[in-house]
């Protein structure tokens, strides 16, 4: 069996779909709430359906796993309850970690490129696990991810993980299917998308910085098909162990965004720049771009999708389709 926390989500719908086509036992680790989330699951139900409340009693009842990818979290980047988000991104991500340890279980987390806070420029963006202490991210979510590398590596260094089979993700703009249930999370990709049906211009933040212009701003979005295929492959290559990050290694702007989601939908260029909300100014980050040569010298070889192809997909087999789930 192969559990998925936060398996009910956008990436982790997808990889639990991706898994059960190869024939995998699974078990979701998620809350569905009351904002259609099972849908998500609809085509593909898991074996099993696991409350985060009940999950140490069904990890003390021993199941036989193999592997557990750890992808849930508080993700709200604007989230300020520090000791709720410290609870759930580390708390709960070191007791699946010693877990994973004792029942020899492959043990594949999600970090985020959040953990980089307030870096700006390509050379700032090394997964090299040297430079790890000398980040120091802006937002509660950020550090909060930062803070379990910083302490899982320790805990290697100390000598405390004997055995354990694991691997991290720091992971950058994912965008692609299940991820409606988001709200203001969402994707970029998505949100433009609702704007321009609705008839409406594509609305972006106008820069608070001087020494970026309105529209330049600049991320490193990724295919949530491509996060899966590093995730599988990671799965399938168990000596490879490592926090690696998962961008595309190419940084587009969100001009360049907008552009492919008009030219996808069918629809005139349109933009609009709107204030920056208070509480993003300072800790928006304005670039972002994957060093990908640790994962790529690990062995992986697949090519990413380009931001043109990967929005056109999303565009037009889920956006615009009458039933937009995988």
């Amino acid at each position: 069996m192969i559990i998925i926390t936060g398996g009910a989500g956008c990436i982790g719908s997808c990889l639990h779909q991706a898994l059960q086509a190869r024939g995998e036992q699974t078990a979701i680790v998620d809350s569905l709430g009351n904002g259609g989330k099972w849908h998500n699951l609809c085509k593909h139900v898991p074996d099993f359906l696991i409350a985060p409340a009940d999950l140490d009693a069904f990890l003390d009842s021993r199941p036989d796993v193999t592997a557990v990818f750890h992808l849930g979290a508080v993700n709200d980047t604007t989230a300020t309850d520090g000791d709720m988000v410290w609870r759930t991104n580390v708390d709960l991500s070191l007791r699946l970690l010693e877990w994973c340890t004792h029942e020899e279980a492959r043990f594949i987390y999600a970090s985020s490129a959040a953990t980089y806070g307030a870096a700006d420029r390509a050379g700032m963006f090394s997964d090299d696990p040297a430079h790890l202490h000398t980040l120091r991210p802006n937002s509660l979510y950020g550090w909060s991810k930062h803070a379990f590398d910083c302490l899982l590596q320790r805990r290697l260094a100390q000598g405390d993980l004997q055995g354990l089979s694991w691997a991290g993700l720091k992971l950058f703009n994912v965008y692609g299917p299940n991820e409606y249930h988001k709200g203001a999370m969402a994707s970029l990709v998505h949100a433009k998308y609702v704007e321009l049906r609705a008839g409406g211009p594509a609305c972006l933040f106008r820069s608070d910085r001087p020494d970026v212009a309105d529209g330049h701003q600049a991320r490193d979005f990724i295919w949530v098909g491509d996060v899966v295929s590093v995730m599988l492959w990671l799965l399938d290559h168990q000596h490879v162990h490592g926090l690696f990050n998962c961008g595309t290694g190419v940084a587009r702007t969100c001009l360049d965004l907008v552009d492919a989601v008009c030219d996808a939908a069918h629809v005139a260029r349109r933009v609009e720049f709107i204030d920056m909300p208070a509480v993003l100014r300072g800790q928006y980050q304005s670039y972002t771009c994957a060093d990908m040569t640790r994962l790529r010298t690990a062995g992986y070889t697949q090519a990413f999708t380009p931001l043109a192809q990967g929005v056109e997909r999303y565009v037009r087999a889920y956006l615009a389709a009458a039933d937009p789930y995988l």
